[in-house]
Protein backbone atom coordinates (compact mmCIF):
# COMPACT_ATOMS: atom_id res chain seq x y z
CA UNK A 1 0.00 0.00 0.00
CA UNK A 2 1.87 3.07 -1.23
CA UNK A 3 -0.81 5.78 -1.23
CA UNK A 4 -1.37 8.20 1.64
CA UNK A 5 -4.47 6.20 2.61
CA UNK A 6 -2.45 3.00 2.41
CA UNK A 7 0.22 4.55 4.63
CA UNK A 8 -2.44 5.45 7.18
CA UNK A 9 -3.96 1.97 7.04
CA UNK A 10 -0.55 0.40 7.66
CA UNK A 11 -0.82 1.65 11.27
CA UNK A 12 -3.60 -0.84 11.92
CA UNK A 13 -3.21 -4.45 13.00
CA UNK A 14 -6.39 -5.87 11.48
CA UNK A 15 -7.47 -9.50 11.68
CA UNK A 16 -11.06 -9.50 10.38
CA UNK A 17 -13.24 -7.88 7.75
CA UNK A 18 -14.98 -5.87 10.46
CA UNK A 19 -11.65 -4.47 11.63
CA UNK A 20 -10.70 -3.68 8.03
CA UNK A 21 -13.97 -1.82 7.55
CA UNK A 22 -13.41 0.12 10.76
CA UNK A 23 -9.84 1.00 9.78
CA UNK A 24 -11.07 2.33 6.43
CA UNK A 25 -13.77 4.36 8.13
CA UNK A 26 -11.30 5.85 10.58
CA UNK A 27 -8.85 7.05 7.93
CA UNK A 28 -11.72 8.42 5.83
CA UNK A 29 -12.94 10.32 8.89
CA UNK A 30 -9.52 11.99 9.06
CA UNK A 31 -9.73 12.81 5.34
CA UNK A 32 -13.10 14.47 6.01
CA UNK A 33 -11.46 16.66 8.68
CA UNK A 34 -8.82 17.79 6.20
CA UNK A 35 -11.47 18.64 3.61
CA UNK A 36 -13.50 20.61 6.13
CA UNK A 37 -10.37 22.43 7.27
CA UNK A 38 -9.57 23.45 3.69
CA UNK A 39 -13.12 24.79 3.40
CA UNK A 40 -12.56 27.10 6.41
CA UNK A 41 -15.08 25.15 8.47
CA UNK A 42 -13.07 25.41 11.69
CA UNK A 43 -13.19 29.19 11.62
CA UNK A 44 -16.79 28.86 12.82
CA UNK A 45 -17.07 25.37 14.28
CA UNK A 46 -15.31 22.92 16.60
CA UNK A 47 -14.92 19.15 16.65
CA UNK A 48 -16.18 17.13 19.62
CA UNK A 49 -17.50 13.67 20.52
CA UNK A 50 -16.08 10.16 20.47
CA UNK A 51 -14.18 10.49 17.20
CA UNK A 52 -12.49 13.68 18.41
CA UNK A 53 -11.55 11.81 21.56
CA UNK A 54 -10.10 8.94 19.49
CA UNK A 55 -8.09 11.05 17.06
CA UNK A 56 -6.72 13.70 19.40
CA UNK A 57 -6.86 12.27 22.93
CA UNK A 58 -6.14 8.56 22.48
CA UNK A 59 -9.49 6.84 23.03
CA UNK A 60 -9.05 3.16 22.15
CA UNK A 61 -12.37 2.42 20.50
CA UNK A 62 -13.91 2.88 17.07
CA UNK A 63 -16.37 5.75 16.68
CA UNK A 64 -18.77 5.89 13.75
CA UNK A 65 -19.63 9.56 13.28
CA UNK A 66 -18.11 13.03 13.31
CA UNK A 67 -19.73 15.59 15.61
CA UNK A 68 -19.24 19.32 15.37
CA UNK A 69 -20.65 22.40 17.06
CA UNK A 70 -20.81 25.96 15.82
CA UNK A 71 -19.01 28.50 17.98
CA UNK A 72 -22.09 30.74 17.94
CA UNK A 73 -25.76 29.87 17.32
CA UNK A 74 -26.84 30.15 13.68
CA UNK A 75 -30.19 28.64 12.76
CA UNK A 76 -29.56 29.39 9.07
CA UNK A 77 -26.22 27.65 8.84
CA UNK A 78 -25.66 26.06 5.43
CA UNK A 79 -23.61 22.88 5.77
CA UNK A 80 -23.57 22.25 2.01
CA UNK A 81 -21.15 25.10 1.35
CA UNK A 82 -18.35 22.81 2.58
CA UNK A 83 -19.24 19.96 0.22
CA UNK A 84 -17.18 21.06 -2.79
CA UNK A 85 -13.90 21.32 -0.86
CA UNK A 86 -14.70 18.07 0.94
CA UNK A 87 -15.39 16.21 -2.32
CA UNK A 88 -12.16 17.57 -3.86
CA UNK A 89 -10.12 16.37 -0.88
CA UNK A 90 -11.64 12.89 -0.92
CA UNK A 91 -11.18 12.53 -4.69
CA UNK A 92 -7.55 13.71 -4.52
CA UNK A 93 -6.82 10.76 -2.22
CA UNK A 94 -8.12 8.26 -4.78
CA UNK A 95 -11.36 7.60 -2.93
CA UNK A 96 -14.75 7.46 -4.60
CA UNK A 97 -17.39 8.93 -2.29
CA UNK A 98 -20.40 11.17 -2.67
CA UNK A 99 -21.56 13.77 -0.14
CA UNK A 100 -25.25 13.97 0.57
CA UNK A 101 -27.03 16.25 3.04
CA UNK A 102 -29.74 14.72 5.19
CA UNK A 103 -33.08 16.35 4.55
CA UNK A 104 -34.57 18.15 7.53
CA UNK A 105 -38.02 16.70 8.25
CA UNK A 106 -38.72 18.39 11.60
CA UNK A 107 -37.55 21.39 13.58
CA UNK A 108 -34.03 20.62 14.68
CA UNK A 109 -30.80 22.43 15.40
CA UNK A 110 -28.78 19.61 13.85
CA UNK A 111 -27.45 19.70 10.29
CA UNK A 112 -26.31 16.31 9.03
CA UNK A 113 -24.67 14.85 5.95
CA UNK A 114 -23.29 11.51 4.83
CA UNK A 115 -20.21 10.54 2.89
CA UNK A 116 -21.07 7.33 1.00
CA UNK A 117 -18.97 4.93 -1.04
CA UNK A 118 -18.85 1.26 -2.01
CA UNK A 119 -17.36 -1.05 0.62
CA UNK A 120 -16.28 -3.56 -2.00
CA UNK A 121 -14.62 -0.97 -4.23
CA UNK A 122 -12.53 0.43 -1.40
CA UNK A 123 -11.72 -2.91 0.20
CA UNK A 124 -10.51 -4.03 -3.24
CA UNK A 125 -7.98 -1.18 -3.24
CA UNK A 126 -6.62 -1.78 0.22
CA UNK A 127 -7.71 -5.25 1.45
CA UNK A 128 -8.31 -7.20 -1.80
CA UNK A 129 -8.57 -10.60 -0.14
CA UNK A 130 -11.67 -9.44 1.72
CA UNK A 131 -13.36 -7.42 -1.02
CA UNK A 132 -15.60 -10.16 -2.38
CA UNK A 133 -16.68 -11.32 1.04
CA UNK A 134 -18.95 -8.31 1.44
CA UNK A 135 -22.26 -7.71 -0.40
CA UNK A 136 -21.76 -5.85 -3.69
CA UNK A 137 -24.19 -3.12 -2.60
CA UNK A 138 -22.77 -2.58 0.90
CA UNK A 139 -21.81 1.04 1.57
CA UNK A 140 -19.25 2.72 3.79
CA UNK A 141 -21.11 5.60 5.41
CA UNK A 142 -19.48 8.41 7.34
CA UNK A 143 -21.98 10.68 9.06
CA UNK A 144 -21.06 14.18 10.12
CA UNK A 145 -23.38 16.40 12.11
CA UNK A 146 -23.28 20.04 13.20
CA UNK A 147 -25.08 21.49 16.23
CA UNK A 148 -26.21 24.96 15.15
CA UNK A 149 -27.42 25.96 18.64
CA UNK A 150 -24.57 25.04 20.99
CA UNK A 151 -24.79 25.42 24.79
CA UNK A 152 -22.62 28.20 26.14
CA UNK A 153 -19.34 27.76 27.94
CA UNK A 154 -17.38 25.31 25.78
CA UNK A 155 -13.61 25.78 25.61
CA UNK A 156 -11.50 24.99 22.55
CA UNK A 157 -7.96 24.33 21.44
CA UNK A 158 -6.33 23.75 18.08
CA UNK A 159 -4.85 20.34 17.31
CA UNK A 160 -2.59 19.38 14.41
CA UNK A 161 -3.51 16.57 12.04
CA UNK A 162 -0.58 15.44 9.86
CA UNK A 163 -2.22 12.80 7.65
CA UNK A 164 -3.63 12.62 5.08
CA UNK A 165 -2.45 16.25 4.88
CA UNK A 166 -1.24 18.67 7.57
CA UNK A 167 -3.96 20.93 8.92
CA UNK A 168 -5.24 22.56 12.11
CA UNK A 169 -8.51 21.40 13.68
CA UNK A 170 -10.40 23.35 16.33
CA UNK A 171 -11.38 20.81 19.02
CA UNK A 172 -13.27 20.98 22.30
CA UNK A 173 -10.79 20.84 25.15
CA UNK A 174 -10.83 17.76 27.37
CA UNK A 175 -12.92 19.43 30.11
CA UNK A 176 -15.64 20.38 27.62
CA UNK A 177 -15.57 16.94 26.00
CA UNK A 178 -16.03 15.39 29.43
CA UNK A 179 -18.96 17.73 30.12
CA UNK A 180 -20.61 16.56 26.92
CA UNK A 181 -20.08 12.91 27.82
CA UNK A 182 -21.55 13.34 31.30
CA UNK A 183 -24.55 15.03 29.70
CA UNK A 184 -24.95 12.04 27.36
CA UNK A 185 -24.74 9.59 30.27
CA UNK A 186 -27.38 11.52 32.19
CA UNK A 187 -29.74 12.47 29.39
CA UNK A 188 -29.73 9.93 26.59
CA UNK A 189 -33.18 8.35 26.28
CA UNK A 190 -34.10 5.11 28.01
CA UNK A 191 -34.31 3.22 24.71
CA UNK A 192 -30.89 4.48 23.58
CA UNK A 193 -28.56 3.31 26.35
CA UNK A 194 -25.11 3.35 24.79
CA UNK A 195 -22.24 1.37 26.16
CA UNK A 196 -20.06 3.77 24.21
CA UNK A 197 -21.09 6.55 26.59
CA UNK A 198 -20.12 4.46 29.60
CA UNK A 199 -16.85 3.31 28.04
CA UNK A 200 -15.86 6.90 27.28
CA UNK A 201 -16.95 8.03 30.74
CA UNK A 202 -14.46 5.57 32.27
CA UNK A 203 -11.78 6.84 29.87
CA UNK A 204 -12.17 10.34 31.31
CA UNK A 205 -12.26 9.09 34.90
CA UNK A 206 -9.07 7.07 34.40
CA UNK A 207 -7.32 10.23 33.25
CA UNK A 208 -8.76 12.22 36.15
CA UNK A 209 -10.09 14.74 33.67
CA UNK A 210 -11.65 17.91 35.00
CA UNK A 211 -15.19 18.85 34.00
CA UNK A 212 -16.22 22.12 32.39
CA UNK A 213 -19.02 22.72 34.88
CA UNK A 214 -20.28 25.88 33.18
CA UNK A 215 -20.77 24.05 29.90
CA UNK A 216 -22.26 20.99 31.61
CA UNK A 217 -24.75 23.16 33.49
CA UNK A 218 -25.83 24.85 30.24
CA UNK A 219 -26.42 21.43 28.66
CA UNK A 220 -28.37 20.13 31.67
CA UNK A 221 -30.52 23.26 31.75
CA UNK A 222 -31.26 22.88 28.02
CA UNK A 223 -32.29 19.27 28.65
CA UNK A 224 -34.53 20.18 31.59
CA UNK A 225 -32.54 18.17 34.13
CA UNK A 226 -31.88 21.21 36.32
CA UNK A 227 -33.15 24.80 36.35
CA UNK A 228 -31.05 27.82 35.45
CA UNK A 229 -30.91 28.93 39.09
CA UNK A 230 -29.54 25.57 40.29
CA UNK A 231 -26.02 25.58 41.71
CA UNK A 232 -24.40 22.62 39.97
CA UNK A 233 -21.98 21.52 42.67
CA UNK A 234 -19.77 18.42 42.52
CA UNK A 235 -21.99 16.83 45.20
CA UNK A 236 -25.14 17.39 43.12
CA UNK A 237 -23.42 16.03 40.01
CA UNK A 238 -22.39 12.90 41.91
CA UNK A 239 -25.97 12.42 43.12
CA UNK A 240 -27.38 12.77 39.60
CA UNK A 241 -24.88 10.22 38.28
CA UNK A 242 -25.57 7.80 41.15
CA UNK A 243 -29.28 7.91 40.38
CA UNK A 244 -28.66 7.36 36.69
CA UNK A 245 -26.29 4.44 37.21
CA UNK A 246 -28.91 2.65 39.31
CA UNK A 247 -31.37 2.67 36.42
CA UNK A 248 -29.26 1.63 33.41
CA UNK A 249 -29.57 -1.67 31.54
CA UNK A 250 -25.96 -2.85 31.64
CA UNK A 251 -26.47 -5.90 29.45
CA UNK A 252 -27.82 -3.64 26.71
CA UNK A 253 -24.89 -1.30 27.24
CA UNK A 254 -22.39 -4.17 26.89
CA UNK A 255 -24.04 -5.34 23.67
CA UNK A 256 -23.73 -1.82 22.27
CA UNK A 257 -20.00 -1.39 22.96
CA UNK A 258 -18.68 -4.85 21.99
CA UNK A 259 -18.40 -4.20 18.21
CA UNK A 260 -16.31 -1.08 18.88
CA UNK A 261 -13.54 -2.50 21.09
CA UNK A 262 -11.07 -5.37 20.92
CA UNK A 263 -10.70 -6.17 24.62
CA UNK A 264 -14.15 -6.96 26.00
CA UNK A 265 -13.00 -8.60 29.25
CA UNK A 266 -13.42 -5.43 31.32
CA UNK A 267 -17.14 -5.40 30.52
CA UNK A 268 -17.62 -8.20 33.07
CA UNK A 269 -17.21 -5.54 35.78
CA UNK A 270 -20.02 -3.35 34.49
CA UNK A 271 -22.90 -2.90 36.92
CA UNK A 272 -24.36 -0.08 38.99
CA UNK A 273 -22.04 -0.61 41.96
CA UNK A 274 -18.96 -0.52 39.72
CA UNK A 275 -19.86 2.81 38.10
CA UNK A 276 -20.96 4.41 41.35
CA UNK A 277 -17.75 3.33 43.08
CA UNK A 278 -15.57 4.57 40.21
CA UNK A 279 -17.42 7.89 40.17
CA UNK A 280 -16.96 8.47 43.90
CA UNK A 281 -13.29 7.53 43.71
CA UNK A 282 -12.27 9.50 40.62
CA UNK A 283 -14.81 12.31 40.17
CA UNK A 284 -15.45 13.53 43.74
CA UNK A 285 -12.72 16.15 43.82
CA UNK A 286 -12.54 19.96 43.47
CA UNK A 287 -13.27 21.22 39.94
Amino acid sequence: MTSIIGQMLSRYNVSSINEERNALKEVIQEAVLVGLSRAGFFNEAAFYGGTALRIFYGLDRFSEGLDFSLLEPNADYDLSRCFSALSDEISSLGLNFTVEEKKITAHTFERSAFLKGSSREHLLKFYPESAYKVPYNELIKIKFEVDTNPPEGALYEFKTLLLPSPCKIRVYDITSLFAGKIHAVLCRGWSRVKGRDLYDYLFYLARRADVNMQNLKAQLVDSGIISSDTDLTPALLIRLLDERFRTLNYEQAKDDIRPFIKDTGSLDLWNADFFISATHQYLLRPF
